[in-house]
C-alpha cells in the first residue's frame, strides 16, 4: 500500500507556502486529510465562491477538485512543486447545498511520470455526488534521472 510520505501539517505548510494565492481574502480551503492515495478537501460555502442565483459556481469545483488531486498526489511523491495539471474532466450531477463542499480524492494510477485520479464532490452532510471529476498529473523527473 502507498503510505505518504507527506503528514497533512506538512502538506499545509507547503501548500501555504508555494501557493499563498490561494487564501487571498481569507482561508475557505482546508486540507483534511491525507491517507494511501488518497485526501480529503474542504470548501468553506462563502459568497466569492457563488454564482447568480446563489449556487455555488462551476470555477470554485473546479478549483477544488483540481487542489485535490494536487494535495493527493504531493502526499505520496513528496513536495514537487512543478507536479501540473495535464487533464481534467467534469460532470456536474446536481445543484450543491448552500453549504461547505467535500472533496474525496483518490489516486487511481500512480506512476514515474503521469498520475490519475478521480475527485468526487458532495455538499457536507449530503452523500449525493454533486460533481464527479477525472483528472491526470504530469510528475516532474529528477533532474539526476535517466529517460
Amino acid at each position: 500500500m502507498h503510505e505518504p510520505i507527506m503528514s497533512v501539517d506538512t502538506l499545509r505548510a507547503f501548500l501555504d507556502a508555494e501557493f499563498p494565492q490561494m487564501h487571498f481574502g481569507g482561508q475557505t480551503f482546508h486540507l483534511e486529510t491525507v491517507g494511501p492515495l488518497t485526501a480529503r478537501l474542504r470548501m468553506d460555502y462563502h459568497e466569492r465562491h457563488l454564482r447568480p442565483g446563489g449556487t455555488i459556481s462551476g470555477p470554485a469545483m473546479m478549483t477544488l477538485a483540481d487542489l485535490a488531486l494536487y494535495a493527493a498526489i504531493l502526499a505520496q511523491i513528496g513536495p514537487k512543486p512543478l507536479t501540473v495539471t495535464t487533464n481534467l474532466s467534469f460532470n456536474f450531477l446536481r445543484k450543491p447545498a448552500q453549504r461547505a463542499l467535500i472533496a474525496e480524492c483518490t489516486i487511481l494510477k500512480l506512476g514515474k511520470r503521469l498520475a490519475v485520479g478521480e475527485v468526487r464532490l458532495t455538499s457536507e452532510g449530503d452523500p449525493a455526488l454533486v460533481c464527479h471529476a477525472t483528472g491526470t498529473y504530469s510528475i516532474p523527473i529528477a533532474k539526476n534521472a535517466v529517460s
